[in-house]
C-alpha cells in the first residue's frame, strides 16, 4: 500500500478482519487502483491530523 494511504484519515484498522481498509465507498476504477497500491491521486485523501481537534477547541 502506498505511504499516502497510511497517513489518510479514511484508512483505518478493522479489528474484525485484522487488516486496514479504506472507509470511502470507492467506485470500480478507484478500487482497482487502491488494490494495486497506486492511490497517489486519490480524490478522497485527507491528511490524518491528530491535533486538529485540539486546534478547533481553542
Amino acid at each position: 500500500m502506498s505511504d499516502k494511504c497510511d497517513s489518510c484519515v479514511n484508512y483505518v484498522y478493522n479489528d474484525e478482519y485484522e487488516t486496514y481498509e479504506c472507509l470511502v465507498n470507492l467506485d470500480e476504477d478507484e478500487m482497482y487502483n487502491f488494490m494495486r497500491g497506486s492511490c497517489d491521486n486519490c480524490p478522497y485523501f485527507r491528511q490524518y491530523d491528530e491535533y486538529g481537534l485540539v486546534r478547533k477547541q481553542n
